[in-house]
């Protein structure tokens, strides 16, 4: 065990006792070794280089089309209450010069979700990311997300679904694209 991983434990068996649980019972001797690993692979993204994802997956290509790719599961934290948000992501680009391997655009997504996160902001770093790499034509990014902080406490609204967008060049300023990126996103072309 690292030093981190001990003072992270440390610190997680001092939470069970501020929050009047006994860490030495039973069915929580283990809990802060566990709960550590938990929150280093939930929060992995911050060793995760994003600039390396995209080196060795980029391809010169003239593709004349829109690249989407759709339904991207994720997981993230939320930074004000420390609960989870998940749900989908959905990406799309139009290259200029350059593709990337779509297994990439995922790679990427997981790498700004596993951090401690805002929806807004994770959905205009992957944006941001994708611009940065590609320079493509135009890029848009669709984040869809339940937040257990809104479903579990506060509000304790259940079934609420947030959705955040950014949308880059052609995306932002052409409404055609944009609403072609969106016909794309809703249909369900491969069911």
């Amino acid at each position: 065990m690292s030093k981190k991983e001990s003072k992270l434990e440390e610190l997680i068996k001092k939470l069970l006792g501020e929050l009047g649980e006994d860490p030495e019972r039973q069915g929580l001797q283990r809990t802060p070794a566990r709960a550590a690993r938990s929150l280093r692979f939930l929060t992995a993204g911050y060793s995760v280089d994003v600039d390396r994802i995209f080196s060795g997956a980029l391809f010169s290509d003239t593709c004349e089309g829109m690249v989407v790719v759709k339904d991207i599961e994720y997981f993230s934290v939320c930074e004000h209450h420390l609960l989870p948000f998940f749900g989908k992501c959905h990406v799309g680009y139009i290259p200029r010069d350059k593709i990337v391997g779509l297994s990439k655009i995922a790679r990427v997504v997981d790498a700004y979700a596993r951090r401690l996160q805002v929806q807004e902001r994770l959905t205009k770093q992957v944006a941001q990311a994708i611009q940065k790499h590609l320079d493509p034509i135009g890029v848009g990014v669709i984040v869809e997300a339940r937040h257990l902080c809104m479903m579990m406490r506060g509000v304790e609204k259940r079934n609420s679904v947030a959705t955040s967008t950014t949308m880059l060049g052609a995306f932002r300023d052409d409404p055609k694209t944009r609403s072609e990126f969106l016909h794309l996103v809703q249909s369900r072309l491969s069911e």
